[in-house]
């Protein structure tokens, strides 16, 4: 694997950080001077159009940024992405979530490591397909032979983010009659909560671990098995045996896992366990057997639909040149605005309730890969990396925190994201919603873009004080991308245009964008602090004088 490349020390940097010292940022004075500056920063990507042009971007800085991206080696490290190089490090992997949409006729055939990777994700692919096929047509029965009407899908992260996420942006597609819901916190109120109004035997539990040894999952699962065997035994419908116990979870329980034999331990039939492989991290899973849950409440030409957005994306990053490649670009703005504007967080405002997950689902995408303070090869990096991922759908935000981006004192680039055409066209008054809705869309991107002046504050009789708190500066920068509609494939689209952006920024910055050490500190003192909680001692002795005064507090307190 080569060594990362400092960004710091090339050219490209050098220019940027020339540029950055004379910068004044005009996007009025831009748009007025250069009437083809939408038409040189509005791309399209597949059903995506990306309209960069209020960005706070000149043609001599998307230059520059360019530049840095060829003398950095994204080109070439996505090439290795693709073909399959350990570009994991740490965990020396390849990172492969990109043959998870390769369609079963791309050429030429994936063999990574001595396996045929195209072989094996497609005989999972149609392994899950079969099974969702059987769960949504009713010939799958629970065990009193009823069919499923809810499947609760049991993870966390990775294995509960992307699916309830797609599962929201994509509900208007569920055409079985099931419905699916996710428990993921180990705060026993979630399963509690998500299973109070469900039938035991017409719930479908999927237990989503790839190693089925994650603590919260599967301290879930077995409150959910403890769950269904009550139930179905105080409504007689099994006998209190193991042997009628152990039924009950055959037709009740599937799992997401590669460790058949802790499947079969808990009670799961292993033909109805569904793989995948160490090289698809979590974050970038919702694309293999981790989206059952959706194959089953979408079908499968729904989920094919996904994948082939996906594909079309990373097909648009393998081919495309980089001054025309919308996620490379994207990725690159981040950057300017990062290390050269000093942004420290990115707002996403989707003018979509059907995504009103997706800030979260990019939360865990965004910072989980790209928060890092080492690079690769184990050195510091040189730069800033990162940045907080955050948002809400519109128009909730506009009377929350949008204040904050249009008037306060920080840097937060935007990108907002809506559709022309909606899943529920309703009018009131004669009037159509959605169209309201969009007007709104476009008037905060103009809004942040070219404010409003003192002059025309005052032009609307406005004087004294209540000038400057009416005056908007501009120049807040935002990406506006449109689609058609919220289809399966554009959601795919979606997905992966932020996994791209993810990846060029953290090969500019040298990280490896798929690793999550920080992640596992915290899980390994959890497993020493639980002997306290519960009254060891030893334990508590072992603990810092704040860790223990808060276990005293918990032990005075508890009930």
């Amino acid at each position: 694997m080569n060594a990362p490349i400092d960004p710091t020390r090339t050219s490209a940097w050098a220019d940027l950080t020339s540029l950055r010292e004379s910068f004044s940022p005009d996007l009025r004075g831009w748009f007025d001077a250069d009437p083809q500056r939408v038409e040189r920063l509005a791309l399209d990507l597949a059903d995506l159009h990306v309209d960069l042009s209020k960005n706070l971007v000149t043609d001599e800085i998307r230059d520059a940024l360019v530049l840095l991206a060829e003398q950095t080696g994204v080109a070439e490290r996505y090439a290795q992405m693709l073909e399959g190089t350990h570009i994991n490090t740490t965990e020396d992997r390849a990172v492969l979530h990109t043959a998870l949409r390769r369609p079963v006729d791309a050429e030429p055939t994936l063999v990574v490591d001595g396996q045929d990777v195209d072989a094996d994700v497609h005989e999972v692919l149609e392994a899950l397909y079969v099974f969702a096929d059987r769960v949504r047509s009713g010939d799958w029965l629970g065990i009193t032979g009823k069919k499923v009407t809810h499947v609760v899908n049991i993870g966390i992260g990775g294995s509960d983010l992307g699916p309830v996420m797609v599962y929201e942006a994509l509900k208007p597609y569920a055409d079985a009659g099931i419905q699916a819901r996710f428990v993921s916190n180990i705060d026993p109120t979630d399963l509690a909560q998500k299973t109070a109004d469900l039938d035991p035997e017409t719930t479908l539990f999927i237990v989503a671990s790839k190693t089925f040894t994650t603590l919260e999952t599967l301290t879930n699962a077995r409150l959910a098995r403890d769950w269904l065997w009550a139930g179905l035994a105080a409504s007689g419908a099994i006998s209190d045996d193991d042997a009628s116990r152990q039924d009950a979870v055959a037709h009740h329980f599937v799992a997401v896992s590669t460790a058949l034999d802790k499947v079969a331990a808990f009670g799961i039939d292993p033909a109805n366990a569904f793989g995948f492989w160490d090289w698809v991290g979590g974050r970038y899973s919702v694309d293999s057997a981790i989206g059952l849950s959706l194959a089953i409440a979408f079908g499968r030409d729904a989920f094919r639909e996904l994948l082939s957005g996906f594909h079309a994306v990373d097909e648009h990053v393998r081919t495309t040149p980089l001054e025309r490649n919308v996620p490379v670009l994207m990725g690159l703005l981040n950057v300017w605005y990062v290390n050269f504007l000093g942004a420290q967080s990115h707002a996403v405002l989707p003018y979509a309730q059907q995504l009103s997950r997706f800030p979260a689902y990019l939360q865990q995408l965004t910072m989980e890969s790209n928060g890092k303070s080492v690079r690769w090869d184990g050195s510091p990096v040189t730069t800033d990396t990162g940045e907080v991922f955050w948002g809400e759908p519109g128009t909730n935000g506009q009377h929350a925190f949008y204040q904050l981006i249009h008037q306060g004192t920080r840097l937060i680039p935007a990108d907002f994201i809506a559709f022309v055409n909606p899943a529920y066209p309703l009018q009131d008054d004669g009037r159509d919603v959605h169209g309201l809705f969009l007007a709104n869309f476009l008037a905060q991107t103009k809004a942040l873009a070219f404010g409003k002046t003192a002059e025309e504050v005052e032009a609307e009789g406005t004087t004294g004080a209540l000038v400057a708190a009416r005056t908007f500066s501009g120049n807040r920068p935002t990406t506006s991308i449109f689609a058609p509609a919220l289809t399966p494939s554009v959601l795919g689209q979606l997905i992966a245009l932020y996994e791209h952006i993810t990846f060029t920024q953290g090969t500019i910055w040298g990280i490896n964008s798929f690793d999550q050490w920080g992640v596992e500190l915290g899980k390994q003192l959890a497993l020493q602090i639980a002997p306290a909680i519960e009254g060891d001692a030893d334990a508590v002795a072992a603990q810092d004088a704040s860790t223990q005064a808060l276990l005293a507090y918990y032990s005075a307190h508890r009930s």
